[in-house]
């Protein structure tokens, strides 16, 4: 797959992000703006859920979805508020939630209670799409890694999502590889998506091209995989117009 093509592909594939305590209603009002390109709009604008009503309003009939963070960044899963944070930004018009997995209770070996978040989670979104992100940075080794995509999946989550992109290492390949895995090797109809730290379409062609040798291409749609990023769209439209 040439560059230009990955590029292409990848606008449609992006959940473009921004999720800075300096944002403003005006810069999320340009953020929807910028997910509507000459090639095509992005997936998703995920944003801070006090931005929500200013994203449904710049994105009537676009097709874009909104997606919000909860439990965010530091995922310390005190249940009765995420639940609060999910009820208000599905009031407020979300689409998508993108909850933080409680990973330092799981590497505290806090199992149950993991259970109970990834319960609540899916309750109380229903039938939004749910994405968890399982912070791999931090579970470091590819067993925990392992353990708690399985967790995830067997919720029923639509998506396991890398990183929050506010710790130390975020999207790394070797993580990206166990997660596909993780979802092919169980047949579960759920996604993955790749955050934190993709800036430029060659970082981003390579999820795309780990996640097509593992699971197909037809599998890569914004049903199944996702990259989110706040610079990538940037480099993406430069290499198309670019040409290489």
């Amino acid at each position: 797959m040439d560059n230009v093509t990955a590029a292409k592909k990848l606008i449609g594939l992006l959940d473009l992000t921004s999720l800075s305590n300096k944002d403003t209603s005006y810069s999320v009002a340009e953020l929807c703006h910028r997910a509507q390109t000459p090639y095509g709009n992005t997936a998703a604008v995920c944003i801070l859920s006090r931005f929500i009503s200013t994203a449904k309003h710049e994105l009537a009939d676009s097709g874009i979805k909104i997606a919000t963070v909860v439990n965010f960044p530091h995922g310390n899963a005190d249940l009765s508020k995420v639940e609060k944070e999910i009820e208000n930004a599905l009031t407020a018009g979300a689409d998508e939630i993108d909850a933080v997995f409680p990973y330092q209770d799981f590497l505290a070996g806090n199992l149950n209670l993991c259970a109970d978040f990834l319960q609540l989670v899916g309750r109380t979104c229903l039938n939004k799409t749910t994405k968890i992100i399982l912070e791999t940075g931090e579970l470091k080794l590819a067993s925990r890694i392992r353990e708690a995509s399985l967790m995830a999946l067997m919720s029923g989550a639509n998506f396991i999502k890398t990183s929050t992109g506010k710790t130390k290492i975020s999207a790394t390949y070797e993580a990206a590889n166990i997660m596909l895995e993780t979802i092919h090797d169980g047949k579960y109809q759920s996604g993955f998506k790749a955050s934190g730290g993709i800036k430029t379409t060659m970082d981003a062609k390579q999820y795309l091209l780990l996640a097509k040798s593992i699971m197909g291409n037809d599998w890569l749609t914004p049903q199944n995989f996702r990259i989110g990023a706040s610079s990538l769209l940037d480099d993406l439209l430069q290499t198309i117009k670019q040409g290489y």
